[in-house]
């Protein structure tokens, strides 16, 4: 997305309305295009103050369901821990047991992998879709022992953290948070979309508009003007 922060897309927002206070006191200011008109400008604000509101609860939204997701995944390692302390003692097959132990393997190898979560729906570093990948992975190779566990009549653990059925719910919760977590984010990119669209489009962007707006000033009190001077130093920040 956008590599401006998002201090500087709020600073754009807010200076916006700066300057549109500031042309509404000139009493030569009357434009023959509408985009910078003061009902236009004001309408402009509105609209970028808005999608600024909905980018941050959607980002809001993409954290909390982040921070659900790495609670929810906490718990997955020793868990299959204690399955294969289990499996060991109820004597399976060298084979099935050594296959159970590849998945666990596997699964706690991936978590020690990602302690830290990732915040999607930033400009994530390389790692993030290997982290999302890893958590998938988790989610699936777990799975995966589930159904050993279920063809195998001698797992019948006492502890209910580890009846299979109780594990099958713990499931359907991993996978519940990663979907939760790569749906925010897709509705937090959208937003982000739209919020560069009003604050960046070509013509008429907040950027652009700013620009319109300075001339135009220019062109009515000239370039040493007090006028000119003072909407001039109002700054606003294009994206890279």
């Amino acid at each position: 997305m956008s590599s401006t922060s998002e201090v500087g897309h709020a600073k754009n927002v807010a200076n916006l309305q700066k300057i549109t206070q500031q042309v509404s006191t000139y009493n030569l200011y009357n434009p023959p295009v509408g985009d910078i008109t003061i009902a236009g400008l004001q309408a402009l604000y509105n609209d970028a103050n808005a999608k600024l509101t909905e980018v941050g609860d959607k980002r809001s939204a993409n954290k909390n369901a982040i921070v659900a997701r790495q609670t929810a995944f906490e718990n997955l390692s020793s868990t299959c821990t204690s399955i294969i302390n289990l499996l060991e003692i109820v004597g399976l097959p060298q084979g099935t047991l050594n296959q159970a132990r590849s998945l666990t393997q596997t699964i706690q190898g991936s978590a020690r992998k990602s302690n830290t979560p990732v915040e999607e729906g930033k400009e994530a570093p390389k790692t993030a879709s290997t982290s999302r990948q890893s958590f998938t992975s988790k989610a699936e190779n777990f799975g995966l022992l589930l159904q050993m566990l279920s063809t195998l009549p001698a797992y019948a653990p006492n502890e209910d953290n580890i009846k299979l059925q109780n594990l099958n719910t713990y499931h359907d919760s991993l996978q519940a948070t990663t979907f939760a977590v790569d749906q925010t984010e897709s509705e937090l990119n959208t937003k982000i979309i739209e919020r560069d669209k009003i604050l960046y489009a070509e013509e008429t962007g907040v950027y652009a508009i700013s620009l319109k707006i300075k001339k135009y000033v220019k062109s009515l009190y000239g370039a040493t003007s007090p006028e000119y001077t003072t909407v001039s130093a109002i700054e606003f920040t294009n994206r890279k």
